[in-house]
């Protein structure tokens, strides 16, 4: 395995129009050629429950309907017309969190709201990944993490994929290593779990270790061919073009503006240009050739910002 972290790939930054008030854990999701944005954490964590719609054409944003729930840390899927937004959680008046359960579905065609099948366990910055149809919900916070905080969190490897045709949630098999912020991408029909961060007896740890779903005997296995050049939570991750895309995120005890690329044909990571400042916890979605990052914390993990930052692939 060659994990080559010098050659830098050819692509382009630029920064876009912000999204009106700052956010971080914000959700998005791609339709019709704009980017939807969901609720998030805004200062002193108060969750958030604004929608907005980004048109790149002419670089502005949109107000749309409120989703019902404030929350952050929740995670979106797109089915056919339907935006799920899922789980997520926000800070109570006694400075507890609650991690919720609750699945609301958007209408973009229409700017409405309904409804969902509620999940299983409650998730709270989990990853999430559409295969074949269904969407995949996949560990996160612990659920009993509430009162004492994300540093001494154990990570949670529940994992639970609906079924949107007849609205059922099912269990799958746990994650081996419990965690949360974690990403996940599908690639060659299968979901990689990648990065995140939990408390172990070893001590609060990044990963840079990859899950690969093995869906014919309802497993996960460890996958060393996409092992992730540096350990990394809260980073943003897509797939563009068959290849892998990772920025930013917390790596040891800071957040860095690293970004990287995987290209399957050839087993490697190779870096790409640098984000233009550093981020972790932001919404990444893909359009066309171009991927924007939405929000997300200042390197000083506390601060959301409203910044966007769209990377122009080669």
């Amino acid at each position: 395995m060659n994990h080559s972290q010098t050659d830098l790939v050819s692509g382009t930054w630029d920064i876009k129009s912000p999204i009106p008030h700052d956010r971080s854990h914000c959700p998005p999701a791609s339709y019709k050629n704009k980017v939807y944005v969901f609720g998030g954490g805004g200062p002193q964590f108060a969750s958030l429950n604004s929608v907005y719609a980004y048109d790149p054409m002419n670089n502005q944003w949109e107000r749309k309907a409120d989703m019902p729930t404030l929350r952050s840390g929740s995670v979106t899927a797109l089915i056919g017309d339907r935006i799920y937004v899922m789980g997520g959680g926000f800070k109570q008046a006694n400075g507890q969190f609650k991690f919720l359960t609750t699945v609301e579905i958007y209408y973009p065609d229409t700017d409405t709201w309904e409804s969902g099948p509620d999940l299983l366990m409650p998730h709270d910055y989990p990853a999430v990944a559409v295969l074949n149809g269904e969407i995949y919900v996949l560990g996160g916070h612990h659920p009993d993490a509430t009162k004492a905080g994300p540093k001494t969190d154990p990570g949670f490897n529940f994992c639970e994929r609906l079924n949107p045709a007849t609205g059922t949630w099912e269990e799958i098999a746990p994650l081996i290593q419990p965690r949360f912020a974690l990403s996940a991408v599908v690639v060659d029909d299968a979901i990689l779990t990648m990065g995140g961060v939990a408390f172990t007896p070893e001590g609060f740890n990044n990963f840079s270790l990859v899950e690969r779903y093995d869906a014919a005997h309802n497993r996960w296995v460890y996958d060393e061919r996409y092992t992730l050049p540096w350990p990394a939570a809260g980073l943003g991750a897509c797939t563009l073009a068959g290849q892998i895309y990772i920025f930013g995120g917390y790596s040891t005890d800071n957040i860095h503006n690293r970004a990287a690329r995987f290209d399957p044909a050839a087993g490697t990571w190779q870096r790409i240009a640098d984000l233009p400042a550093p981020r972790a916890a932001m919404g990444v979605a893909t359009l066309d050739n171009t991927i924007y990052l939405v929000g997300g914390w200042a390197d000083d993990g506390r601060t959301p910002q409203a910044d966007v930052f769209a990377y122009v692939a080669p």
